[in-house]
């Protein structure tokens, strides 16, 4: 009895089926490779600094990156005071009242309505944001020194500083409400320091 030879149409099948499974491999070997010899993105780090960037006048008010001195950048509450902060000042710029509200107390989201804050907000733009220090106050609650400049249309500055644009430096209320600082309302024995750029 002899051997029968295999029939014609596996044969057929049994190649392209190899060069598929060959193929393959070949391409997510390459593709691993390439996934692991990625160089690692560069961690960001924290804009650290002694005192404000010094902006030419055009360029006011300067970045809107809320940077930190070495002392604050030592604080174990850095991280949260500085991303409600960047989040705060990222709302006025953006004229972003929802992105407001939820980062600033209930009490403080309660003293404006979306009209009134757009209105008072219209023409802001704040930047060159500097937080100097973090200190604790009553319990649950942290009081930030920042310095910052606006610029704005004259007619909505101040009326007590009519200019387009104002270095203020001030003491930042932080409450923390469902595990996450907001910035809270100013008491009024807190009085900004402000002068014309």
């Amino acid at each position: 009895m002899t051997a029968q030879p295999r029939p014609l149409s596996r044969q057929r099948w049994l190649i392209p089926v190899l060069v598929v499974v060959i193929s393959l491999t070949v391409g997510v070997g390459l593709l691993a490779r390439d996934l692991y010899t990625r160089p690692e993105a560069e961690p960001t780090q924290p804009v650290v600094s002694e005192s404000p960037t010094s902006v030419a006048p055009e360029q006011q008010p300067g970045s809107p990156v809320v940077e930190v001195t070495p002392d604050v950048f030592a604080h174990p509450q850095y991280q949260s005071v500085r991303q409600v902060l960047q989040g705060y000042f990222d709302s006025i710029n953006e004229r972003d009242y929802p992105k407001w509200t939820s980062v600033v107390s209930r009490d403080r989201a309660k003293s404006k309505t979306s009209a009134e804050w757009k209105k008072d907000f219209q023409s802001t733009k704040d930047g060159s944001i500097l937080v100097y220090r973090i200190e604790p106050g009553a319990p649950s609650t942290l009081r930030v020194l920042v310095a910052f400049t606006s610029t704005q249309d004259v007619e909505d500055a101040p009326v007590y500083l009519p200019e387009g644009c104002i270095r203020w430096r001030l003491v930042l209320p932080l409450r923390l409400e469902s595990g996450s600082w907001r910035v809270d309302t100013t008491d009024g024995g807190t009085n900004p320091e402000h002068e014309r750029c």
